[in-house]
């Protein structure tokens, strides 16, 4: 028996926030993140809302970028003491993330991290408090899935947080609000949506459910993201469903490798951040050449491939078309091609990169990978990606 869930209802299109209006609860914790909503408009319109729906506001400022346990406990607390019957997390994945974690520290304040670090291990929410996420950016879809992304600094490891229990109840999806993101943001998240779509069709979980949504996905973001890229606010529109169909399809099926390897790489290195949707783009050709040696995996990247009219005589020929069209991609898009070029120092790379891939091997993400992988394997790929050499195992 398989599972398939979703937020109980989306919200989508132009003014979609409005619905705020009608949600019902008599107190509403706000979670955003460093500004952008405040400075856009976008905060004080759905405080407006939420208050003439009847609720007392609050809002909880200043989720950073890659949300640390810190901050998820400090938002908890201040849940705690105000009681809401509803949380809206607003902005990119890292708001949204955060609250989803403070959700379960608020509901259960017993309940400690290394709990909810292990996948599907989450208490019974909606005990106090119901969901709404309203997405800034088109890349994560955090407001349709099961998953939420926390960082440990003290280690520099990311966990990925997976549980039905978080899905949100409610997800608003208004371009509006996606049409405020700067070019290097719209290329790092349509390539993190077009990582979502693609390894959740050639995930072990991948099913009748779950292909169509990542299909429909992957033409979307070949079709619009260059043009959502260069400004075009028709094409960033599309984008912003195309990511929301991706989050729908990854958080039942589930993904792959790629993911394994940007969240144990992303706070690594001292040479800088590397950006969750930038790593992902970096990987996924290397990823794809990676799982293609496994014949099951390389006939749903050849169906992929077909579905993109690429032309080849075989799968395997497909396969290489579909990592050319992904490389073009990234030039287009101003992404590095490999780690080098991104900047990590290579003495740092050469001294971590043992225990990066051990601990991407053990990743929530590495079990639906289509082709296993051991720790040693997982060393020589990371190499490929940082030197740019092809994978030939």
């Amino acid at each position: 028996m398989a599972r398939f869930t979703l937020p109980r209802d989306v919200y989508h299109g132009k003014g979609s926030l409005e619905e705020l209006k009608n949600i019902q609860g008599t107190r509403a914790i706000v979670v955003v993140g460093g500004g952008s909503m405040k400075r856009f408009g976008f905060l004080d319109k759905a405080v407006c809302l939420l208050q003439e729906a009847g609720m007392e506001v609050k809002l909880f400022e200043g989720v950073e970028p890659d949300p640390s346990v810190e901050t998820v406990m400090k938002g908890a607390e201040v849940m705690k003491e105000f009681q809401p019957d509803v949380i809206v997390a607003m902005g990119g994945g890292s708001p949204i993330d955060a609250a989803k974690a403070m959700w379960a520290f608020y509901e259960y304040p017993e309940t400690t991290f290394e709990d909810l670090i292990i996948p599907f291990n989450f208490p019974t929410l909606r005990q106090k408090a119901k969901f709404v996420a309203i997405p800034s950016t088109s890349g994560t879809a955090t407001e349709v899935t099961a998953f939420s992304v926390i960082t440990n600094y003290q280690t520099g490891v990311k966990y990925p947080l997976a549980d039905f229990n978080i899905t949100p109840d409610v997800a608003i999806v208004d371009p509006v609000i996606a049409e405020t993101m700067p070019p290097k943001l719209v290329a790092h998240t349509g390539m993190d949506a077009l990582t979502h779509a693609i390894e959740a069709y050639v995930s072990t979980l991948n099913c009748a459910f779950t292909d169509p949504l990542a299909i429909k996905a992957i033409e979307m973001v070949f079709d619009y993201l260059p043009d959502s890229y260069d400004g075009n606010m028709e094409a960033r529109e599309q984008m912003h469903y195309a990511q929301c169909l991706a989050g729908m399809a990854f958080s039942n099926a589930l993904l792959g490798i790629v993911h394994s390897m940007a969240h144990k790489t992303g706070a690594a290195f001292s040479t800088g951040h590397i950006p969750h949707g930038c790593a992902n783009a970096i990987y996924l050709p290397y990823v794809i050449k990676y799982n293609a040696k496994d014949k099951t995996a390389e006939k749903r990247y050849a169906q992929i491939a077909k579905s993109l009219n690429l032309t080849g005589t075989t799968d395997k020929a497909l396969v290489d078309a579909l990592i050319d069209k992904i490389n073009a991609y990234n030039v287009r898009l101003n992404i590095p091609k490999t780690l080098q070029e991104f900047g990590v120092n290579e003495d740092e790379f050469k001294e971590k990169v043992s225990k990066i891939a051990e601990l991407a091997v053990g990743d929530a993400c590495t079990g639906s990978n289509p082709r296993p992988i051991t720790p040693a394997e997982m060393e020589k790929l990371l190499t490929c990606t940082y030197y740019g050499t092809p994978v030939t195992f």
